[in-house]
């Protein structure tokens, strides 16, 4: 792993001081599964779920925290299975479906979701229109329930496609009342009022957190850098972590250390893992 600077490198001493008291926070595409051109096939690293297992051995809890529906994640992620064995542990897994908007935890083992957002039925009946508009008439608009997400990567000039589709999509969201959430060859249409900022500030309150890591790879992730910058100002021991690669680098001037996507996110959490357990001896 490779710090960004010296004050870096003191947060992540101060993080394995306090890792009884963590929560480690992770994004699911592009943090723990490699990013694919099919979001339907993006499952979770080989590695993940031993790794994440024995993580919480060492900390307070764990939580996913992804954009992607929270049944699709679960089934992807082999989040069931990880969450048996973290509750084996004597610790809880947490999962944030849809930026918080849906939730499932490994004791409760169900997942709470609300409505759909008003306004998407109106901006899907637009959709159509803004795709052909920007020459994109064939890109995968993902139905995630309660919310859409419009993917360019498939298409032969994805970068081209994405620059024109936003400002169309950030139009159309905003005149139905909705957020626009841009990711890497991706934006997504969703409800206001959750993100994953909240999501960190609510696990913190339930947890009791007295840390926080998290690790993500886009803007997506860019409210959750910012609530554990807060926490961080507030002195709680923190630690942000950018899961880079050849095509994102978004995130890489906000964090604290930067890894090599996946894999990265892993050996740093075996690492993680390793200090705390020598720190406690």
């Amino acid at each position: 792993m490779e710090f960004t600077s010296t004050a870096g490198e003191q947060r992540w001493a101060a993080l394995v001081r306090a890792a009884a008291e963590t929560v480690v926070g992770l994004d699911f595409d592009g943090t723990l599964s490699p990013i694919v051109d099919d979001p339907e096939q993006a499952h979770i690293h080989p590695d993940a779920g031993e790794v994440l297992a024995d993580l919480a051995t060492q900390v307070a809890a764990v939580a996913v925290v992804t954009g992607r529906p929270a049944r699709q994640a679960l089934v992807l992620g082999g989040l069931e299975e990880v969450g048996e064995a973290i509750s084996d542990a004597g610790k809880e897994l947490y999962l944030f479906g849809q930026y918080g908007n849906e939730r499932w935890s490994s004791s409760k083992r169900r997942i709470i979701s609300p409505r759909p957002p008003a306004g998407l039925a109106a901006f899907l009946r637009d959709l159509p229109r803004a795709l052909r508009t920007a020459g994109a008439a064939d890109a995968y608009v993902e139905d995630k329930g309660l919310a859409h997400a419009v993917h360019t990567r498939r298409l032969s000039e994805p970068d081209a496609a994405y620059a024109r589709l936003l400002p169309l999509l950030r139009d159309l969201a905003g005149r139905n009342h909705l957020v626009l959430e841009p990711g890497r060859h991706v934006i997504e249409v969703r409800a206001p009022g959750m993100d994953k900022g909240q999501a960190v500030r609510t696990i913190v309150e339930e947890v009791g957190a007295g840390g926080f890591l998290f690790a993500g790879d886009d803007l997506g992730d860019l409210e959750a850098f910012e609530a554990v910058s807060a926490l961080a100002a507030e002195g709680m021991p923190t630690l942000l972590v950018c899961s880079a690669s050849d095509e994102e680098s978004a995130l890489m001037e906000h964090a604290d250390v930067v890894v090599p996507g996946p894999d990265g996110v892993l050996d740093l959490l075996r690492q993680l893992t390793a200090d705390a357990r020598e720190s406690r001896a």
